[in-house]
């Protein structure tokens, strides 16, 4: 089984980071092939409009058109068996470069046909893992949304998240007083093993379908 696992913070050994670390453990514990991607390594921009992808009978049909540094991870992505998002909550939203991918991702398999057929060749699954600074129910509408436009494009897709992450080495030195140091400590050494354990078997799982 192929998989792409995207990380899609700016931070190469942040919280997003690790959890996919683990996910991509549990992938590869299965046996699966696992391609990692590091968004902000790369040069890109999100979709320009431009339409291509809807164009019947053109070479970029069903594929987005631009040609930058995302082109092969898009490719990539579309032959893939499986995909592993990971990215931190920033203002009620995925990161911007992940942002930025989605778009182009999404769109080139989306048609105006009344049928509601896609353009990709085939159903992908999908592992997303969400870190937050906020608690879960922050954000109680936008998982399970980001969940449903990913099984409506692109194929079956489950979530894993963790909450209340921690931020910052010495929390004296930024104005951060809403938050409580002792329990975000707490968090860290208690819960946050236990949300990276869920993306391990999120990953193991996702991998162990394939094999069906």
């Amino acid at each position: 089984m192929k998989i792409v696992a995207i990380n899609a913070s700016a931070r190469k050994n942040g919280n997003s980071a690790e959890m996919l670390r683990h996910a991509i453990k549990g992938a590869e514990s299965e046996g699966a092939e696992v391609t990692p991607v590091h968004l902000y390594d790369l040069n890109y921009k999100g979709c320009t409009g431009c339409v291509s992808c809807k164009l019947l009978g053109g070479k970029s049909f069903g594929r987005c058109a631009q040609r930058d540094d995302l082109t092969p991870v898009l490719e990539a992505a579309v032959e893939a068996d499986a995909l592993l998002l990971s990215t931190p909550v920033y203002w009620d939203d995925v990161t911007g470069m992940l942002r930025s991918f989605l778009e182009r991702f999404w769109f080139p398999t989306f048609t105006y046909s009344k049928s509601g057929k896609l353009a990709y060749p085939k159903r992908i699954r999908v592992g997303m893992i969400f870190t937050t600074n906020a608690p879960s129910e922050f954000y109680k509408d936008f998982y399970p949304g980001m969940k449903e436009k990913m099984e409506w494009l692109i194929g079956e897709t489950e979530f894993v998240c963790a909450e209340k992450t921690w931020q910052f080495e010495d929390y004296s030195k930024y104005a951060s007083e809403w938050f409580d140091v002792e329990e975000r400590k707490r968090q860290r050494r208690e819960v946050f093993p236990e949300e990276c354990k869920r993306a391990y078997e999120m990953g193991k799982r996702i991998a162990a379908a394939g094999k069906i």
